[in-house]
């Protein structure tokens, strides 16, 4: 396995921010990803906490603007950010508009031509990323968290939902819980995984829930002036299933906050200690 090739590296908080490109298997071509590594860890492997995107966004738009750093330094945590989408493989269409195809991975594995080639997302952030990152980076592969944002917070509890032997702990900030319910989630879908809907429901944070599938206490921020609350997340879906279910399930609103990085920057301390609570 190659080792990554650096980008850049940069001082911050005591450890080091360094963003990467490396070549994966699952997309068949570049990805790149950015780590902050705490300092004083010596010969010690720290919890990892994965972070997913959301639309648009990269790997250096949460590490840029979240503000994590700081909090991950004090609980001695490595973080990672990935893209949001293959970016090196390029498909007729995947540019024609900002919430499908580059930079809209949505975290899954698509079946569909063409993107079933490279859109490998949810292999990708789940399976191949981890690996990669325990082999070249301080991470302890028994303690893995993972968050995100939006699309990342969709991608976030799919993956721990399905991966339940890898990620143990996860929150999310203002996600697409329900994507088969909504017109971002129904437009991915329907080209990711073609019109089956009983294959969508394999990559539906809602309905894995309802198929039985189950995580320690979840943690979800949701900012109530988020002007895609009511057309595109959904909480209150997943806050019933889990509810039937009998999931554990922190799902907090908050007034005046919206969908942007202002209020993530506001409550990732929160979510970092919510992982370090499960994580140790």
């Amino acid at each position: 396995m190659s080792a990554p090739i650096e980008i850049s590296r940069h001082r911050c908080f005591g450890g080091e921010v360094g963003f990467y490109r490396h070549s994966s298997k699952e997309i068949g071509g570049e990805m790149r990803f950015s780590v902050f590594v705490p300092e004083g860890l010596g010969d010690r492997k720290a919890p990892a906490l994965l972070y997913l995107a959301g639309l648009t966004c990269t790997e250096e738009t949460f590490i840029v603007k979240a503000g994590a750093q700081q909090h991950a330094a004090k609980a001695g945590y490595v973080l990672i950010a990935s893209d949001t989408s293959p970016r090196d493989r390029r498909f007729s269409g995947d540019d024609a508009s900002w919430d499908f195809g580059q930079g809209a991975g949505f975290y899954l594995d698509a079946t569909a031509e063409p993107w079933r080639e490279a859109y490998r997302m949810g292999s990708y952030v789940a399976s191949e990323l981890p690996s990669y990152i325990e082999s070249h980076f301080p991470v302890d592969p028994a303690r893995w968290g993972i968050f995100g944002h939006s699309m990342g917070g969709h991608g976030a509890l799919v993956a721990a939902l399905r991966n339940p032997d890898k990620f143990h702990s996860v929150s999310a900030f203002a996600p697409i819980v329900a994507p088969s319910s909504c017109p971002w989630g129904e437009k991915a879908f329907s080209n990711y995984l073609g019109p089956d809907r009983k294959a969508w429901a394999e990559w539906d944070a809602t309905a894995l829930i309802e198929s039985g599938r189950r995580l320690p206490p979840i943690l979800i921020d949701q900012g109530l002036k988020d002007q895609f609350l009511e057309r595109e997340l959904h909480p209150h879906l997943f806050e019933a299933a889990c509810a039937k279910a009998g999931q554990k399930l922190a799902l907090r609103r908050h007034e005046g906050y919206d969908h942007g990085y202002y209020f993530i920057s506001t409550f990732v301390a929160d979510h970092i200690a919510h992982h370090k609570a499960i994580l140790g």
